[in-house]
This record gives C-alpha cells, structure tokens and sequence, in this order.
C-alpha cells in the first residue's frame, strides 16, 4: 500500500511515494528543476497560474515513475501541502477566472488595514487572533473592488491545495485551518466570520464545504486517474498549508513543539493550545491540522518572506553556473560578521514581522577595497538567520519558548553556514530530519484515510538525522545587534 504526497510550493511542485506500512519513501522528485516564475505585474504584485501547478505535478510525478519501480495503482491515498494565503477564483464550470494572488503579494494590505481598523483592533485579534492584514480574504476584496467582472463569475474561492484537489476529484471543498489561514474564521464561536464576511460584501456561498484536514476530500475521477495512472475513486484525504503540513511532517503536533524552514520564505511554527495573538499581529496564529472545537491546536507562525529566494538572488546575480554548494563553501571562508558588511532580507513584499511594512532589501557598510563576492554570501546568510532571531524574539515576548527547533535537512537548512548562524544567533539547538513537505502530505493521506490509528503512530519510524547545538566559541551576538540597529533605522 502506497501514499502519495503532493507539495504546491512557490518554486516548484515536489512529490513523493511513501510505503504506508514501513514510512519509508520510495520516491521523491520535484518539478521543475529551476524556481518557477512569480510573475509581478506591479511592484508589490505576486502571481502564479495555477494551471502550471497542476502541469507540474503532473511531471513531477512523471519523474517519480522514471526513477523508481512502483505500481502508481498501488497508491491508496493522496495528501496535498500548499503555499498558503494564495487566492484560487473558479466559475461555475471549474474554470480559473484570473492568475492566484499568491502569498508574497502586497496589494491588499491598505484593505486589510482598513478592516483592522473599522472591524476594531481588540475585535479582530480576538476572533481572528489575526489583522485581515494581505491575506486570502483581503486578497478577495481587491478582486471585488479592482475587478468586478472578475468578482461576479465566481463560483468559489480557493486556496492552492484546494485547487489541486478540484483538479484531481472535480469537487471542492476547505477546512477550518484554511479558513483560518485565510483569516475567514472566527475562534469564539468557531465558525465562518459573519462579521468580515458582512465588511467585505462577501457571499457565504463562495466558501466552499468545510471539512476536516484529516477527511475525505473528494475521489480521483476517471479523467484523473487515466491522467496520471492511478486507481479511479483513492482519496484526497488530507489538505493543509505548507507550513502546518510541515509542523506534521516533522511530528510538531502537541503545545511547546515548535518547527521551522527556510525555503523560499522563512518561517518559525510553533504549536500552543491557548488562543493567543501578539498584540501587533507581527506573528499569526492559525488553526493547527490538528485543531478541534474541544482540543484546541494553534499554530503560531512567523514568516519572512525572502530567505531562500534573497539566497537565489544573490546566487543568480553574482555566481551564475555556481552550485549552492559552491556559494556555501566560499562564504564558510569569511570570519563572522563578513568583515562589517549587513545584509537585510526584506526584498520580497510587506512583511508582517515588519508591522507589514516594505523595507525593501538593504545591503549595508560595502567597502570597494574589502568586500567580496564570497563577503556578500556569507552577509546574505547570517542576514536570514538574524531575521529569524528577530521574529522569534517576538515570539519569545508572546510566550514560546522553544528549547529545541526541528527542521527539514533541506534547502538553507542544507547550508553549514546558515545552519551555525541560525543556531548561535537564536541560542536554540535544531534537529534535523530527512522529510519535507511532500512526504509530510503522504503521510497526512495515511492517517486521513484510517491508515494509522493516530498521528503518532504515522511518524513512529521518523528519526532525526542531526542534531547541532549551539556554539560558545562563536558569538554572533555584537553582529546581530549592529543588525538590529540597522534594521531600526529602516523601520522607525
């Protein structure tokens, strides 16, 4: 019996086979090789189409089949992660009505503020224990007011998994951690905001119906399964933000766990069973997959947006045919603190750690006669592992107090460099696992299809790999604090 995991990520779609008896993965592969296409029709504009996330699942699994020998009609289940926040608009006949207002996108931000301050701050953090800052339903609003055409064919509005899922099983449907994410729902009375829903003007029959994370969300149809070569009628099983899903991966599932990642964005997750919200919606709290109206599971997320993608960056910019390996390796040769220069990462819209302000991206203090290109690399990383400590000293200040961080052995996490400034800086050891994203997704199909008795019992074989703790020998601190003084002079 097989599990496939399906990952709607930002730079690419990554799939995996995973043998539901042992855990074991049979396969991954991602498509495509290069980071896909953001495309940016004004500054502060992010957009995908999703009809190339579903072409390049479609590969991806393709790859999967050429690289190892399974019966794609073994697969029993399937489990889609996505990149959360985004904005999927379908009419009545299933057609995409315009490109998905992805996560990174900035356009909404003065909406969402505005029903900040109409709906009430002490409101809003309360029931959504979230500004509608730019997220999903604000992105809605500016598709009603900019677009109205647009807005008046719409059937339902989806987020990206969701998509997917409609894709593969022809139905739609959401959950309460989507909603959530969407900052469609309301924590007091556990149910869809009729309070954002009448500021906004919006129709309750947009949403979709509402399931669990961990349920039945639709069966393959024929034209699907003969698509991929798959059994007609297998369940989509489990549906969940990238970020919760990869909480699941990595087993963060009960209050005090807490996970991260850097790939394309940054982001801190941490697992509480209080309905708690920073007072200035720097972090955000979400309905982890695991949430019940009963056993209530939050997810406290802090996200910065450009950390893999500042890394990318300044790899395409300044070492075009170099390997990340190769960049890694040249910066390990540059003493701490890269010789005074600073980096700040915040080049990839408003970021919500930021009070949802553009900063922009900074690069400080260049000596013509010093710096070099292996100076900017290593500036670039401990730039996103400062980013990271700042956004958990806010978390730290709303309660969590993390004494062990597990992560993916993937993307920066790969990096020596990132890894020693990230655990210096923070002052927190990390765990690292061989799992990510995907593989969390089949796993997440297991268990919504009965597979497994429990979540635990679905990460029983998970292991971490490595374990890197803290350094006394290498002090970050007097680099992190000049910084911080940097970024205060850009923020004040």
């Amino acid at each position: 019996m097989l599990l496939l995991g399906i990952d709607i990520g930002t730079s690419s779609i990554k799939v995996a086979i995973v043998d539901a008896q042992t855990q074991q993965i049979i396969v991954t592969a991602q498509y495509p090789e290069e980071e896909a296409t953001i495309h940016a029709p004004h500054p502060g504009w992010a957009e995908q189409d999703p009809e190339l996330w579903w072409a390049h699942a479609q590969q991806a699994f393709a790859l999967c089949k050429k690289k190892a020998n399974f019966q794609p009609l073994d697969i029993a289940a399937i489990g889609i992660a996505y990149q959360m926040h985004g904005l999927v608009l379908v009419d009545k006949d299933q057609q995409l009505l315009r490109n998905s207002i992805i996560w990174c996108d900035s356009r909404a931000v003065a909406l969402g503020n505005e029903a900040y301050d109409q709906l009430g701050h002490d409101y809003c953090l309360s029931h959504f224990l979230n500004s509608p800052g730019n997220f999903t339903a604000s992105k809605l609003a500016w598709v009603k007011e900019n677009e109205p055409e647009c807005y008046a064919k719409i059937d339902k509005v989806m987020l990206p998994g969701d998509f997917i899922a409609m894709k593969l099983c022809s139905s739609v449907t959401t959950s309460i951690s989507a909603l959530s994410e969407g900052v469609f729902w309301d924590f007091q009375s556990d149910t869809l905001s009729d309070a954002l829903m009448a500021h906004y003007g919006f129709d309750r029959e947009l949403i979709p119906e509402i399931k669990p994370v961990f349920s039945e969300h639709g069966q393959v149809s024929a034209a699907s399964a003969q698509l991929l070569g798959l059994k007609p009628g297998i369940p989509v099983s489990y549906k969940s933000g990238d970020q919760p899903n990869n909480a699941l991966s990595l087993n963060v599932l009960e209050p005090g766990e807490v996970a991260a990642t850097a790939g394309t964005s940054g982001v801190i997750y941490g697992v509480s069973d209080q309905l708690a919200y920073d007072p200035q919606s720097r972090v955000n709290t979400f309905a982890h997959v695991n949430y019940t109206e009963s056993e209530k599971r939050l997810g406290i997320l802090l996200c910065i947006n450009g950390t893999g993608s500042m890394n990318r960056w300044a790899k395409s910019l300044l070492a075009q045919g170099s390997s990340y390996n190769d960049i890694n390796t040249a910066a390990k040769k540059i003493a701490i603190g890269a010789e005074g220069l600073r980096i700040l990462p915040f080049g990839n819209g408003a970021e919500r750690m930021l009070n949802n302000k553009i900063v922009g991206g900074h690069l400080e203090n260049i000596d013509f006669n010093l710096h070099s290109t292996p100076h900017i690399f290593r500036a670039v990383q401990e730039g996103i592992a400062f980013a990271f400590r700042y956004g958990l000293d806010i978390m730290r200040g709303n309660g969590l107090q993390p004494k062990v961080i597990r992560a993916g052995k993937a993307n920066l996490f790969l990096s020596n460099l990132f890894l020693e400034a990230f655990v210096n800086s923070t002052g927190v050891p990390v765990e690292l696992y061989d799992n990510d994203g995907s593989v969390g997704a089949a796993l997440g199909a297991g268990i919504g299809a009965g597979t497994y008795r429990n979540s635990a019992a679905a990460f029983s074989n998970i292991k971490p790999v490595q374990l890197v703790e803290p350094n006394a020998g290498l002090n970050y601190e007097p680099v992190y604090q000049d910084w911080l003084q940097i970024l205060k002079s850009k923020i004040n």
